[in-house]
């Protein structure tokens, strides 16, 4: 199986990669068009603000690519972000997969943002991306910005309100928290993307 990550420029490229080592998956780094297209799976991953991350893909002429792939993707955290319609972050025209506008958390007494910490993960949906999540298992969120609830989330958090954590559509799919920093949870969903 051939898995790339998108050299999209995001920091957490690094860990990600390191997480999919784990599970036995050497994943090549790459911005090159056909390489992307060949491969089995697809992680768009991303640490940053939308619109210079949306700005480079377009500079490495990956936005049509993207939208016209038919192996399962992964976005996280940002790269999730990045597969939805529009980001309040910079006014940012996404991809538009996932009919969702992105919106930054409302400041209300008492909630830090950036949202950081452990938070638990709420199933919404059946679906083979979530095998083996339990009621209580957390996962580790670093964002200011997010996807809300609509008919395309699969689990959801709640930080002074429910949020999307795990999305689907099609072939589309994103991780709003950092499945590699989010120990034996983070690795069991990496390892349900992996076998979808």
């Amino acid at each position: 199986m051939s898995v790339v990550l998108v050299d999209a420029g995001g920091t957490n490229i690094g860990s990600v990669r390191y997480a999919l080592q784990r599970l036995g998956v050497d994943a090549a780094l790459t911005s090159d068009a056909a390489s992307i297209r060949a491969a089995d799976k697809v992680i768009l991953p991303g640490v940053g603000a939308a619109s210079p991350g949306m700005a480079r893909l377009r500079e490495l002429g990956l936005v049509d690519l993207l939208r016209s792939l038919t192996q399962p993707v992964l976005g996280v955290c940002l790269g999730m972000q990045l597969l939805c319609k529009h980001s309040e972050e910079g006014d940012t025209e996404c991809l538009g997969l996932i009919p969702a506008s992105v919106r930054r958390f409302a400041e209300a007494p008492g909630l830090r943002i950036p949202h950081m910490g452990w938070n638990r993960l709420v199933a919404q949906q059946s679906h083979p991306l979530l095998a083996g999540l339990s009621a209580d298992d957390q996962a580790y969120f670093v964002h200011s910005y997010a996807v809300p609830v609509g008919d395309y989330s699969l689990a959801t958090t709640d930080y002074g309100g429910e949020f999307s954590a795990v999305i689907a559509r099609d072939n589309f799919h994103g991780m709003q928290f950092h499945p590699e920093r989010s120990a034996a949870v983070g690795a069991k969903l990496l390892k349900n993307f992996l076998e979808l």
